[in-house]
């Protein structure tokens, strides 16, 4: 079976090549652009949990009168799942460190279109540290728009 025909089993096939020891017949090329796409996608993992977790908190603390408690559970949901990526991959520990601005800007005009109030509402930065973000215990204070 080849990489473009069935992906799964391709990888199922490679590993079992691996676990044997047939090297001569790994596909060298598509395992490496596999193992480099993992790395991709645990880091777009962790953006986009990055990027949920920044709406609800915008939206818990600019839009306090309709705080609920699926925002509750979405926002620790996104905290967990963080931890766990990190937990897996613990060289992407400063990864949301390196991807917090970025990361505030989408969930900054997704707050924006979410709430129907004008962008400017919402800080030009991140007014959160990335401690506060992650950290369990912490929701903003309501602020009046």
């Amino acid at each position: 079976m080849t990489y473009d025909q069935d992906l799964v089993r391709w990888a199922r096939e490679t590993a079992e090549l691996i676990r044997k020891g047939s090297w001569q017949a790994v596909d060298v090329e598509h395992l490496a652009e596999e193992l480099e796409d993992l790395s991709k996608s645990e880091r777009r993992a962790i953006a986009s949990q990055l990027v949920r977790l920044l709406l609800h908190l915008l939206k818990w603390q600019y839009q306090s009168e309709r705080r609920s408690d699926s925002w509750i559970d979405s926002i620790t949901d996104a905290r967990l799942q963080i931890e766990l990526a990190i937990q897996d991959s613990p060289s992407l520990r400063s990864y949301p460190t390196l991807v917090l601005a970025q990361s505030y800007q989408r969930a900054r005009r997704s707050a924006a279109m979410q709430t129907g109030r004008p962008l400017a509402t919402f800080p030009e930065t991140c007014p959160y540290g990335l401690d506060q973000v992650l950290d369990d215990a912490f929701l903003p204070e309501s602020s009046m728009s």
